[in-house]
């Protein structure tokens, strides 16, 4: 038997190293709505952020954990290492990502017939997809 899902989308932990500079970036430049701060048994703040039904879940820990994830985007290792955000103003967005000092890794570009990406490094060096249809 298969999962009974209670919500149409998932929610996302991201560890970051700074909380201030991951709202700057996910609540700032992206325009996701900050919904509220959560303290994290063991020590630390949730800082939690509304991406349609999804919740990225910002998480700054008191003592910072004993390793980094590997470098190198899609192609630096397995497990999670990107994820997309469906966006109406693709061009608007990667611009003001690359105005506020993001690092903009794959500019605007087709992909396929009607299909646009441009991919952004977020303040801990994760990627983040954009994609534009139509």
């Amino acid at each position: 038997m298969g999962a009974s899902l209670a919500k149409d989308s998932i929610d996302l932990g991201i560890v970051v190293k700074d909380g201030q500079k991951a709202l700057a970036f996910y609540r700032d430049t992206l325009g996701l709505e900050h919904v509220a701060d959560t303290p994290m048994p063991g020590g630390g703040t949730m800082h939690r952020v509304m991406c349609g039904t999804t919740l990225l879940k910002l998480v700054q820990l008191d003592s910072a954990p004993p390793a980094e994830a590997p470098a190198g985007g899609i192609r630096g290792a397995t497990g999670y290492r990107y994820f997309t955000i469906s966006v109406l103003n693709l061009d608007e967005l990667a611009d003001a990502c690359g105005t506020a000092g993001y690092k903009v890794l794959v500019s605007p570009r087709d992909i396929r017939p009607g299909v646009r990406i441009a991919i952004v490094e977020d303040p801990d060096g994760n990627n983040v997809e954009f994609l534009q249809q139509g």
